[in-house]
């Protein structure tokens, strides 16, 4: 691609500014595509905290429903007491009545250890009650974090997308200053190497990746005569001559 040396400087400086525009449009948008991994890990952490709140939920809740189960274990103890009870004087021996006064007897203490379970199944719903209360303040507090830390990503998306706007609208008037090919071999180089097409040469190295530019590969940049890339990395190259 042969070029007069003042068409080629035009170009190499367009390229430049171009460049320059064209690393910021990457850095932002690299940050921009991040951002949606972000908040779902935010999220899912979130999710977890409101799982903790679910079990303590549930745990109240199957207490409760043990507690009835007790209560009505309880009842059906007490009204087999009381029939039992009623049977005693339509007894005709004495073995029968002891028999009976026995069965009466066996029934209450069997009351009596559900009685003591439903003791049990309240304190430990005063616990359960307590720790879903704490369960839900926490979680009150974390959606509070959640929601803020969501929105600032969700504003700096958007402040990401004025950014590029703006950044293509200045791209866009220095493209037609770039001659088509050039544009064309830059924009491929552009999408192979991480949004970077156009490096500087300094202290003999190429800084796109480091490696050596022999003498004669910097004398033929600063010829300005064709657009030279680097042998490595395949960038195009420049010099500061200043």
């Amino acid at each position: 691609m042969s070029l007069s040396d003042t068409d080629l400087k035009t170009q190499l400086s367009n390229l430049i500014k171009l460049q320059s525009l064209d690393s910021q449009i990457y850095v932002f948008k690299e940050e921009k595509t991040a951002k949606p991994e972000e908040i779902r890990v935010l999220q899912a952490a979130f999710d977890d905290k409101k799982k903790v709140l679910a079990d303590f939920e549930k745990l109240f809740l199957d207490l409760q429903k043990l507690k009835k189960e007790h209560e009505l274990e309880l009842s059906t103890k007490e009204e087999s007491a009381k029939k039992l009870q009623s049977q005693l004087y339509s007894l005709k021996t004495n073995k029968e009545y002891a028999a009976m006064l026995q069965q009466i007897k066996d029934v209450k203490a069997d009351a009596s250890l559900i009685e003591d379970k439903i003791l049990k199944d309240m304190e430990d719903m005063d616990r359960a009650r307590e720790n879903l209360e704490i369960a839900k303040k926490q979680l009150q507090e974390e959606e509070v974090v959640f929601n803020g830390e969501k929105k600032k990503l969700e504003t700096r998306v958007k402040e990401i997308d004025d950014m590029l706007a703006k950044l293509e609208a200045q791209r866009k008037q220095i493209m037609p200053g770039i001659d088509t090919k050039i544009l064309i071999q830059y924009e491929r180089i552009l999408a192979n190497r991480d949004g970077l097409a156009i490096v500087l040469v300094k202290d003999n190295s190429c800084m796109g990746c480091n490696m050596f530019v022999p003498p004669q590969v910097i004398n033929l940049i600063k010829m300005y005569s064709n657009i030279v890339t680097c042998e490595i990395c395949n960038r195009m190259l420049y010099v500061d001559e200043q």
